[in-house]
């Protein structure tokens, strides 16, 4: 229940307001968003990359109605790439688009819109020699952004996957995506979903991320794991050991602003460390989801909103 109240604060331009106005929270923010300009995306990618970590960075917006709305995340993600190559990062850098954001969700023809956007930002990043991958989104959407991959694929057989391991399905899916050259990118999932899609206890999670983990160690394709979890880190590396697989054949993700220490120690042993960055000015509903992840750190946030210091 609380995981929902959270879910549903992500939507409140009131708090995310209040966040903006608060110096606690602006710090808070600071600390889990790049910034909201190109400009700050790419000194933060900057200094990750000097740091021996790669980068994924994802423009913040989603679930656009609007085809004005979808054309300027497009704009957006061709500058942001752009900038990339200007600024010679592109070798240790890519990013991450929501197909929500690029129009999925449009009516009538939103999937044939995000298609034909997602087609100009991958076009974009093979002129500067990079990779992007198609975030997933709610249940609701995995079928659709699935069949924008394949269609990509044909063209631009880089384009990463990402699969929620709290899904029933995923398993499945992992077979199916597990081929060679195949980047997919495994995460547990963070949007609300019903029992009968999803696996709703934690432990039940964590046990689908392993199942789900192994299945990608064993093979062909290129395994981006995606957790903070300390065990999960560890599972992963010891899987990478019993199939055999040479450092570059496989990476973890961390987000940004989360156990940055971790992602330094794994990076300085010789691990492919990708930190996925969120940038743009539609930070709040971003974070409050990752709170929502972890609902007790709500507190964190009710501090910050109520702090007049």
């Amino acid at each position: 229940m609380l995981r929902g109240v959270l879910l549903s604060m992500s939507r409140s331009e009131r708090l995310k307001q209040l966040a903006s106005d608060a110096p606690p929270a602006r710090a808070m923010v600071d600390r889990f968003v790049a910034g909201e300009q190109t400009s700050d995306a790419v000194r933060a990618t900057g200094e990750l990359i000097t740091s021996g970590r790669l980068v994924t960075l994802d423009r913040l917006g989603e679930d656009v109605l609007d085809r004005a709305q979808a054309e300027a995340t497009r704009d957006a993600y061709l500058e942001l790439l752009g900038a990339l190559h200007d600024a010679g990062l592109t070798g240790g850098a890519e990013v991450s688009v929501k197909l929500s954001a690029v129009g999925q969700a449009l009516p009538d023809d939103g999937e044939k819109v995000a298609l034909e956007f997602a087609h100009e930002i991958c076009a974009k990043a093979h002129e500067v020699g990079t990779t992007v991958t198609l975030d997933m989104e709610d249940h609701t959407t995995t079928d659709s952004t699935l069949g924008i991959l394949r269609t990509l694929r044909a063209e631009f057989p880089w384009v990463g996957a990402v699969l929620q391991a709290y899904l029933r399905r995923t398993e499945s899916d992992c077979r199916d995506l597990a081929t060679e050259g195949s980047r997919v990118r495994l995460c547990k999932g963070a949007y609300q979903e019903p029992e009968s899609v999803a696996y709703q206890d934690k432990a039940e999670v964590d046990r689908a991320y392993v199942r789900c983990m192994k299945i990608l160690m064993q093979g062909d394709g290129y395994p981006m794991l995606a957790t903070h979890d300390p065990r999960l880190v560890e599972i992963g590396g010891a899987l990478a050991v019993r199939n055999d697989r040479a450092p570059g054949t496989y990476e973890f993700q961390m987000l940004y602003g989360v156990r940055p220490e971790e992602q330094k120690r794994l990076a300085a042993q010789g691990e492919r460390m990708r930190v996925y960055v969120p940038y743009g000015d539609e930070w709040y509903g971003y974070l409050v989801r990752r709170l929502a992840e972890r609902p007790a750190n709500l507190g964190l946030l009710a501090r910050a909103l109520t702090s007049k210091g």
